[in-house]
């Protein structure tokens, strides 16, 4: 089997080129988050089937699957006007080749730092946090280990990724997807290593540790559950009702779900990964939801239902991140507290972020003129080298039809 990459912790791989076709700044800027037949089509209506953009949307996710990126994939679009179309390609299962669920429920992985980073800047909105403060303000002695410390990390360094706290240790998928992880056990592993910077705010170093201290923040401050605190806060409000976040010890995923697949080099067959326990991820990627209902979050927090136009311009105020390194230095991505900005093939900025989690790799992203996709396959991990760039030329794709 693969390399296990629970949501946030994978990394890009080294590359000649970005493959044959057009490379977007989209998809130079999200890979680094990595992380068949029966192609099936739903129009909103007979007269949305005959708009180019459609066939574009369609012929992108035909394309992805057909050369093997991963078993199926799905993606729900959002128009400008409120309309909603859903596409779906491949199969749901190798072996029986059943279809692929429309708007199937899945695994969001580290989408879930964007509900997770406005939990807490709900909480700045009502005066009970501090963006700036430091966490042991709320946490006190929670954050030491060799080169970092509570006292010098604040808030704002969690969400936007510049605290410089170290990565916890992550097993195979076959060893973590059968256990159950309490944050603490996340925090004792990555609390063994040294800091990943000299200092915080220097620069943005994707690492889950960030949302782990996050979510056990909101619990202090409101003296609730983090799940409890976003269903009722978020999910409630902006009417997500499928979306949620699965129970202590829940393998499974609600009816209809797409299967998640890993890709196994020594059999060449795709193994289901589908029931895992999330809890490795837990503030930082446990959620499930259908790609709909990412879309009428993007679409909720956009316009102000959750949080105030203040609070999102300040999520959204970015730092540069090139998640490449030297492998791949002209990828350029744009991280705020808890959500990311990427430049469109066809001109503007979205903002979204991306998941990836054995089985399950997702992009959801919103334009300026309210333009929401969610595109998913259902396999991290792909054997098609240029895989995630199509996926992420697919993303683009999506968003740029009909502009």
């Amino acid at each position: 089997m693969g390399t296990a990459t629970a949501p946030g912790n994978a990394t890009a791989t080294p590359r000649k080129r970005f493959g044959a076709g057009r490379r977007s700044a989209a998809a130079l800027a999200l890979v680094a988050l990595v992380g068949f037949a029966g192609i099936g089509i739903q129009y909103a209506d007979a007269a949305q089937a005959q708009r180019p953009e459609k066939d574009t949307v369609q012929t992108s996710l035909d394309a992805l699957v057909k050369a093997g990126v991963a078993p199926g994939a799905l993606v729900s679009v959002r128009d400008s006007k409120g309309r909603v179309t859903n596409y779906t390609a491949g199969v749901n299962d190798p072996r029986t080749k059943a279809k692929v669920p429309t708007d199937g429920y899945i695994r969001i992985a580290s989408n879930t730092k964007m509900y997770t980073a406005v939990a807490i800047v709900q909480l700045v909105d009502e005066g009970k946090v501090d963006l700036d403060e430091p966490i042991e303000t709320y946490l006190p002695g929670l954050v030491r280990g060799e080169g970092f410390d509570g006292h010098t990390i604040t808030v704002r360094h969690l969400l936007g990724m510049t605290s410089g706290l170290p990565a916890y240790d992550l097993p195979h998928v076959s060893e973590w997807s059968k256990r159950y992880y309490e944050p603490r056990d996340l925090l004792d592993s990555a609390f063994r290593h040294k800091a990943d910077a000299p200092a915080p705010g220097q620069q943005v170093q994707y690492r889950n540790t960030n949302y782990i201290v996050a979510g056990l923040l909101v619990q202090r401050v409101t003296g609730r559950p983090l799940t409890e605190v976003i269903t009722n806060k978020i999910l409630k409000p902006a009417g997500l009702h499928e979306t949620y976040w699965p129970g202590v010890g829940d393998k499974t995923i609600r009816q209809p779900h797409a299967k998640g697949y890993l890709h196994d080099p020594e059999t060449l067959k795709w193994v289901d990964t589908t029931q895992v326990d999330p809890s490795i991820a837990w503030a930082a990627g446990q959620m499930i939801a259908r790609p709909s209902d990412l879309n009428k979050f993007l679409l909720a927090l956009q316009n102000g239902k959750l949080i105030t136009p203040a609070s999102l311009a300040e999520m959204r105020d970015s730092k540069i991140f090139l998640p490449g390194g030297e492998a791949l230095p002209d990828l350029v991505w744009h991280y705020g507290l808890g959500t990311a900005g990427f430049d469109l093939s066809c001109g503007g900025r979205a903002w979204g972020h991306a998941g990836d989690i054995d089985g399950y790799s997702s992009r959801t992203a919103i334009t300026a003129d309210g333009r929401a996709v969610t595109i998913v396959v259902t396999a991290d991990s792909s054997p098609v080298p240029d895989g995630v760039f199509q996926v992420l030329d697919a993303f683009d794709a999506a968003l740029c039809a009909g502009r």
